[in-house]
Formats: structure tokens, sequence, C-alpha cells
């Protein structure tokens, strides 16, 4: 099963609002990226159909682009693993992890 998925393959699940959790993870100097997690554990990256990840400039496009889809919310996560204490090593957290500590966001655009 491909890690990866279009806006048109995800808009052809019929079950797809309740199917998918969506992440949206935040990227240095403004890129976010979707990452979409279903109830078996898989990760599902968001690409355009030549096959290169979608990169969005704010939650705002993001939105825009589910919301048309049924999707009402999404969490926010931080792709950056460092800890600011020298010789302290931090540890890469799981998906179940991101998502738990990650922010909230509705997905409504005005």
């Amino acid at each position: 099963m491909p890690d990866t998925i279009t806006l048109d393959q995800l808009a052809r699940h019929k079950d797809r609002t309740d199917h998918y959790q969506i992440e949206i993870q935040a990227l240095d100097l403004g890129w976010y990226f979707v990452r979409l997690h279903d109830s078996h554990q898989n990760v599902f990256t968001l690409i355009d159909d030549t096959g290169n990840t979608c990169r969005f400039t704010g939650t705002q496009w993001v939105s825009r682009a589910l919301r048309p889809l049924g999707f009402t919310h999404a969490t926010l996560t931080w792709s950056s693993v460092a800890d600011e204490m020298v010789g302290v090593s931090a540890s890469v957290p799981s998906a179940e992890e991101m998502l738990a500590c990650g922010t909230r966001v509705s997905l409504e655009t005005r």
C-alpha cells in the first residue's frame, strides 16, 4: 500500500472523514505538509498530481483544500525534534505521540 495520497484519491473515499485523522505538520520557513493517519496506524502524505508533496504556506490553505471534502478539524504538529539543552539526547516521537501533543485546529475558512 503506498504511503501517499492525492486530493482526488481522498475525495473518492466514501468514509474519509471517519477513516482519517488529519495532521498538519509545520516545517521551518512557514511551510506545512499534510499527513493522514488511518485507523490501521498507516500514515499517508498528501501529494499533488505530479507526485510531489503538497506544500502549503498556511493552515488556511489546508482548510481550503480539505474542508470541501468534509473535514472539520486537524492537529497541528511540529516536525523539529531538538532539545535546547546541550548534551541532552532527544528521541523522535511516534506518530501517535505527535498527534497527542499537537494543537487541534478548525478547518474553517471565511
